[in-house]
C-alpha cells in the first residue's frame, strides 16, 4: 500500500533490549515453551531463567503508517508491543512515544462476569472516553462487532461468548476511539471475512486521522491488505524492516509458505 504518512515520529525504539526473569524449573512442553527455550539464558540466581525476548531492536514509526509485525512464535512481537505500551521495562535501550499508545490484544482481560454492555462502558472509560462519548458510539460499537446478529448477546455475560465474539467486541471497543498509536495483537485473525474487511477499513480510517497502527498477525493476507510497512522479528532480533511486499516475500521464502 502506498498511502502517505507524515514526517512526525510517533514511536522511536533505540537499541531496545527486553529481558524476562522467570522463576521455576526449566521443564515444560508445548509450542510456546519450546519456542521460548531457544532464547532462554540461565539466570544468575538459582532457579531463575532469563528470557532475552527482544534484542537490540531499533526503528522509527511515523504518523499515518500501518506497520505489520511478523515472525515465528516466540520471536518477540507481542513483547515489543508491550514495551511500546509502557507495560514492560527496558533492560537497556529506550522507547520514546509521541502521544498515548493503546494496546489491544485478543487476550486482554475483559470482565467475564459482566455483560457485553457493561464491558463496552468500562472499556471506553479505560481508554479515556467520557460517558457521553460512549453513549453516542455505543450502538456503532455493537453493530461493528456483529455479536448481536444471532441474538441479544450484548446483554449476556462475557463468559457466554465464544473467543471470536469476545475478540470482535474488544476490537470494536478499541476502534471506537481515535488513537495516537494503536497496537493490535492478532485481533484480525478472528471472525469471518466480513468482520475482517470492516476491521481493515477501520484501520485505514485510523491512519487517515493521523494515527499509527501496529498489527501483529500470522495472517499474511491481513498484513498485505492493511499495512504499508513490515517489521520482521526472529529470535528477538529485527531481521528486516521495509515495504510490505518486499519483507513478506523474504519471510515466505524463510518459512516455506
Amino acid at each position: 500500500m502506498a498511502e502517505q504518512h507524515s514526517d512526525r515520529p510517533t514511536v522511536i525504539a533505540d537499541d531496545l533490549h527486553i529481558v524476562y526473569r522467570v522463576n521455576g524449573s526449566r521443564g515444560g512442553k508445548g509450542s510456546a515453551t519450546s519456542a521460548l527455550s531457544r532464547i532462554i539464558r540461565r539466570g544468575e540466581e538459582r532457579g531463575v531463567r532469563k528470557v532475552h525476548a527482544v534484542r537490540g531492536v531499533s526503528f522509527t514509526s511515523y504518523r499515518g503508517e500501518a506497520i505489520g509485525l511478523i515472525g515465528s512464535n516466540g520471536s518477540g512481537k507481542s513483547t515489543l508491543l508491550r514495551a511500546i505500551a509502557g507495560l514492560l521495562p527496558a533492560e537497556s535501550g529506550k522507547v520514546y512515544t509521541d502521544g498515548q499508545p493503546s494496546l489491544l490484544g485478543v487476550n486482554a482481560a475483559l470482565m467475564n462476569d459482566l455483560t457485553g454492555e457493561r464491558n463496552v462502558i468500562l472499556g471506553g472509560l479505560a481508554m479515556g472516553m467520557s460517558r457521553e462519548q460512549i453513549r453516542e458510539r455505543y450502538q456503532d460499537i455493537v453493530e461493528f462487532s456483529g455479536i448481536n446478529e444471532k441474538g441479544d448477546f450484548i446483554t449476556l455475560p462475557m463468559r457466554t461468548y465464544s473467543s471470536g465474539m469476545a475478540a470482535r467486541l474488544r476490537f470494536s471497543i478499541a476502534a471506537a476511539k481515535d488513537h495516537d498509536v494503536l497496537m493490535i495483537d492478532e485481533a484480525l485473525a478472528t471472525g469471518d471475512r466480513k468482520f475482517q474487511k470492516r476491521s481493515e477499513q477501520r484501520i485505514r480510517e485510523l491512519r487517515k486521522q493521523a494515527g499509527t497502527v501496529f498489527l501483529v498477525s500470522h495472517n499474511n493476507k491481513s498484513i498485505r491488505d492493511t499495512c504499508d510497512r513490515v517489521l520482521w522479528l526472529e529470535r528477538g532480533e529485527l531481521r528486516m524492516d521495509g515495504p510490505t511486499a518486499e519483507v513478506l516475500k523474504e519471510y515466505e521464502k524463510f518459512t516455506g509458505k
